[in-house]
């Protein structure tokens, strides 16, 4: 004995209903825009003080923040681990993730760290907790071509139209630049000071400047121009041109504090030009620094650095005048500096840092760990808090090859206390 045929079609109606509601409930948890935040359960770590050489290595970039955190960068997450100089990547300390938006770029600056998503949203973080600082709302990213490896060196330390700089008044501010608009937010509390309209693709971001500017190369109307915007402001202070210049430009951020932010010099050239000229930067016009001049100088602080013959020479990059020299050093090239530190990589790839005030010989080790060697290419580097990271490549460089055939091994990233 069963229903009757119409409560039975009744009850058969109400089941596919139920049905349907439990399907949509689930697709929408699974689906919905949401944020998940684990925050810090332990203390606050100290500051490490290594003894200088290799101190690990890691599958991914770090980012060290506030010289006690590696803050790494995911598809849709940016989290961090402890202590800085852990040989390996560890359990999160804490954890932010968003979905569905993709994590474009991280910063930080002190105990604050900025992470900018695909949707333009601005979310930051507080380093000793993990906790949500703040968030709004910034220009969508602009569109990138580059391929984005697995170890997001790029977001974290190249991160596109996001910079950071400090205000003769003591702020800082977080510039945040798309396509069709730039943004300058202040870092303390999220507050937006400026937003202007960009002309498109044809303008490009450069860095910004220790002074509280915003450097961008405008390419939309010949002769290619570099503009200086204030970051307090949003207004164009300077457009300049080096004199006789080509009518397109190729200009590079130097003496930067961390990646293209807080920059104190740039170089001009042309496109596919070996050298170019050096430009120390200030409240005016660029001031010509011909010490900056070749393409392997670098800057820190007031010292210009760059290697001839397995020399490594240091002027002063406002008179030219030679300070030091620091010789055999066989095939060696300028890999990256720091406040106080210049990081040169030999051919047999030891690291040798260098005082740039005096040349003097901070320290000197081979960048191999464990079994690993020395037979590999550098690639993306990153300095900051004594620290040093590198990218390990595999000889030959293919960039077109696939993760597996680019790096060295799974653990591409050496990390060393210098």
């Amino acid at each position: 004995m069963g229903f009757p045929r119409g409560r039975r079609r009744l009850v058969m109606a109400v089941a596919a209903v139920l049905a349907i509601a439990a399907v949509a409930v689930i697709v929408h948890r699974v689906l919905a825009p949401a944020e998940v935040s684990t925050v810090a359960r332990a203390d606050y770590p100290a500051p490490a003080r290594p003894a200088a050489g290799v101190v690990g290595r890691l599958p991914v970039a770090p980012l060290i923040a506030d010289a006690r955190l590696r803050v790494y960068a995911a598809h849709r997450q940016v989290y961090a681990d402890r202590p800085v100089d852990g040989r390996h990547r560890t359990t999160p300390y804490w954890s932010y993730r968003r979905w569905p938006a993709e994590l474009t770029g991280v910063v930080a600056s002190g105990s604050t760290v900025v992470s900018r998503w695909s949707d333009g949203q601005l979310v930051a973080l507080a380093a000793p907790t993990g906790r949500v600082l703040w968030r709004t709302d910034g220009p969508e990213p602009a569109a990138s071509g580059a391929v984005q490896r697995r170890t997001r060196a790029t977001t974290v330390w190249d991160p596109r139209g996001l910079q950071l700089t400090d205000l003769p008044d003591g702020r800082t501010v977080l510039v945040v630049t798309g396509d069709a608009q730039a943004r300058g937010v202040e870092l303390s509390g999220g507050r937006e000071l400026w937003r202007v309209d960009l002309p498109g693709s044809c303008r490009s971001d450069v860095g910004t400047t220790a002074s509280g500017q915003l450097i961008g190369l405008d390419t939309c109307t010949a002769p290619a121009t570099v503009e200086f915007r204030d970051a307090a402001t949003g207004a164009v202070r300077e457009r300049w041109r080096p004199p006789d210049a080509p009518d397109e430009l190729v200009v590079t951020p130097l003496g930067c504090r961390t990646g293209r932010s807080d920059c104190l010099a740039l170089r001009t050239a042309g496109p596919g030009d070996a050298g170019g000229r050096g430009w120390l930067l200030s409240a005016g016009e660029p001031v010509a620094a011909p010490a900056l001049d070749p393409a392997g100088a670098t800057l820190v602080g007031e010292q210009a650095v760059v290697v001839f013959d397995g020399v490594a020479v240091g002027r002063s990059a406002r008179t030219g005048t030679e300070l030091w020299r620091s010789a055999d050093l066989g095939a060696a090239r300028v890999l990256a500096a720091q406040p106080g530190r210049v990081h040169l990589l030999t051919e047999e790839n030891d690291l040798v840092t260098l005082d740039p005030a005096t040349g003097a010989q901070l320290s000197r080790f081979s960048l191999n760990v464990g079994s690993d060697g020395t037979g590999w290419a550098p690639g993306a580097v990153a300095a900051e808090d004594g620290y040093l990271a590198v990218e390990r490549l595999r000889k030959p460089v293919d960039p077109n090859g696939d993760d597996q055939r680019y790096y060295l091994t799974s653990e591409a990233v050496i990390l060393a206390a210098t």
